[in-house]
């Protein structure tokens, strides 16, 4: 992306401006996967209307689409003129339209909705990091206390390790835990490429949770501005007994208070996902819906669509030896959002 420091710029003005809306992980997303980027700045009267990140997929499998983004949590459109959100949604269907794209898909509609009603409808939750941080302890629910006192009392340290063999670490325990969920993982070029164009420039870091020179568990966050987000987590089933993974979001929230963070965002979970919906509500957070919404380029909006969480595919990579559901998830995540 040409221009990027003054993208980055703009994006940082905005008060949603996320990780996910930077030039970083438009590269992540490129270098990895090849999808197209489309990054549309819209003006009126010469000033700022609209910031709209947009990668293009191309699949023999699933069509081509607009996705604003791809392996992304909540991207919205980032809106600076509020009364102009119905010419740029009428731009963005006409680009749509040029490019002969099946659909167009926005995920996050707190300002700009793209349809009536959402095709699909996720929970967020946000920890509000501003206080003080033994005050934001006291306020997560006893359980979460009592589980970060057990993984102290375990002799399990969580550390941030913002460096290449980090992410090599965490790969491990994300390829283990994608197999106990029945999902084949994301290709280790992916991490790598966040290391490259998101760690390694300061917008995000690694924390890994270690046990007598053991990795038990690990986890990816973000940053950009004064939000954060816990965007990817791993651990050794193991070893769950010393919750290792209670630990590890502890320590990235206070390295978060420490590097200026305001809010905490802790990703998208599946309305009928009510165990994380709990535990995620357990660390005192503040719960929203994000909503998906899917039209064609003609404005019109698509049926709700659903994903394939359950089934035979998940006995089957369940059960697949580590390396060939490594295969797999190199072979299917091209295709998918």
């Amino acid at each position: 992306m040409r221009g990027e420091p003054a993208w980055d710029h703009v994006v940082s003005l905005h008060r949603d401006g996320s990780c996910f809306h930077t030039s970083a992980w438009a590269k992540v997303l490129h270098q990895t996967y090849k999808h197209q980027p489309f990054y549309l700045q819209f003006f009126h009267r010469r000033r700022l209307a609209a910031l709209i990140p947009l990668m293009e997929i191309r699949s023999s499998f699933t069509g081509r689409r607009g996705v604003c983004l791809p392996f992304s949590d909540s991207c919205e459109p980032l809106i600076f003129e509020p009364d102009m959100a119905g010419v740029v949604r009428d731009r963005l269907l006409s680009f749509a339209k040029q490019r002969q794209w099946h659909h167009l898909e926005i995920r996050g509609g707190k300002s700009f909705q793209l349809a009536p009603a959402a095709a699909s409808r996720f929970y967020g939750h946000a920890l509000d990091l501003t206080g003080d941080s033994t005050q934001m302890l006291g306020r997560f629910a006893g359980s979460v206390r009592r589980a970060i006192r057990k993984a102290e009392r375990s002799e399990v340290t969580a550390v941030v390790i913002p460096n290449r063999e980090a992410i090599g670490e965490f790969y491990r325990l994300h390829v283990e835990t994608r197999r106990r969920h029945g999902l084949p993982p994301q290709p280790s070029s992916f991490f790598f490429n966040i290391y490259e164009h998101v760690i390694k420039h300061g917008y995000g870091f690694t924390v890994l949770a270690r046990r007598a020179s053991r990795t038990i568990a690990a986890a990816i966050f973000f940053h950009f501005g004064r939000n954060g987000l816990y965007k990817y987590g791993a651990s050794d089933k193991r070893f769950q007994e010393f919750r290792a993974n209670n630990l590890v979001m502890w320590r990235g929230i206070q390295f978060l208070v420490c590097q200026g963070a305001r809010k905490l965002h802790f990703g998208r979970t599946d309305c009928e996902n009510s165990g994380l919906r709990r535990f995620k509500l357990s660390w005192d957070t503040e719960e929203e819906t994000i909503d998906y919404f899917r039209v064609d380029p003609s404005g019109q909006q698509l049926p709700a669509f659903g994903r394939a969480e359950s089934g035979f595919h998940k006995t089957i990579f369940g059960k697949l030896p580590l390396m060939f559901n490594r295969l797999a998830g190199s072979l299917i995540y091209p295709h998918l959002d």
